[in-house]
């Protein structure tokens, strides 16, 4: 469901009519969310000691379809509430050794369908067109969402002259960089859950400045949105202990192309001023590897038959 505080309101409402059985299994879940989530309908009936069938009325008697829509309530439930330690436990007790590639890939490709089929067109266009108006434009992303912030500020470089990514090593160091922030400026936020409090201060000290505000974060009821006037969503999902942020990254990936369409003329000459550059200061040379010529591997391979 789309409010993480959801389901345990269903449950809270409900619970003075349930029925014994029912009243076990809202005990449990309530009491053991962290590992309820990873339980199918049958194996959740075997632990709380009631049929599946129970299970099942349980979760259409909370107002969801089935058992697969009531899970993954109770995926929102805990995804800010799990620590690293219980994601890694969990994780392991879920996923074998031989499936862990085709798990982890099939959950990325899920994440980004399901971006696709949720996030605001309307939003996404705003954003576009509040970067391009902007006059300063600030990035901020703390931990597992720095290399994202640093990602999108590396390419928003290539097409405008005033792109701040902002150093995040401590709060006073992190508004020094915002102190002349204002109605002309904008800032992008990212963040997942688990949130950062420093980045929430930090577009909250932005939008008390009358900065624009954009987030990229996973959930319309994310704190992220409580300053910000354009909020992207995307799926981000807890496959392990390392979050999944491919679909997040695909959103900054069409932002970038976006906004490259927009500026065609001008990201066409600051590429043409780098190739210049990086030719006369030999910035590749040395640093780039080429294509090995085909020629050389095949004398190389017959110094090896010999």
């Amino acid at each position: 469901m789309s409010n993480t505080n959801d389901l345990s309101n269903r449950i809270n409402q409900k619970y003075g009519s349930m029925s014994k059985g029912q009243k076990l299994l809202a005990t449990y879940i309530t009491d053991n969310y962290d590992k309820a989530v990873f339980l199918t309908a049958a194996k959740l009936g075997d632990v709380v000691g009631v049929s599946e069938s129970t299970v099942v009325r349980f979760a259409t008697s909370l107002g969801y379809k089935g058992y697969p829509e009531f899970q993954k309530a109770l995926e929102e439930l805990v995804r800010n509430k799990l620590n690293s330690i219980q994601r890694m436990e969990v994780t392991y007790g879920r996923i074998s050794q031989s499936q862990i590639l085709e798990t982890v890939l099939q959950s990325d490709a899920e994440n980004i369908k399901s971006t696709l089929e949720k996030i605001d067109q309307n939003a996404f266009e705003l954003a576009v067109d509040t970067i391009l108006n902007a006059k300063n434009i600030y990035v901020i992303g703390i931990r597992s969402c720095a290399p994202l912030a640093s990602f999108l500020a590396f390419y928003l470089n290539l097409m405008f002259p005033n792109v701040h990514l902002l150093n995040t090593n401590s709060s006073s160091e992190l508004f020094e960089q915002m102190v002349r922030i204002n109605s002309e400026d904008v800032i992008i936020g990212i963040s997942f859950p688990r949130y950062s409090m420093r980045t929430l201060k930090a577009i909250e000290f932005a939008n008390n400045r009358s900065a624009k505000v954009i987030t990229l974060t996973d959930s319309v009821h994310s704190p992220m949105n409580l300053y910000s006037s354009c909020n992207l969503i995307a799926q981000s999902d807890m496959a392990s202990i390392v979050d999944s942020l491919v679909a997040p990254l695909s959103v900054i990936n069409s932002l970038i192309v976006a906004l490259c369409m927009k500026k065609q003329g001008e990201v066409a000459e600051t590429l043409e001023m780098l190739e210049e550059i990086w030719d006369e200061y030999q910035v590749y040379e040395n640093d780039e590897i080429d294509h090995v010529d085909e020629s050389i591997k095949l004398r190389y391979a017959r110094i090896g038959d010999k």
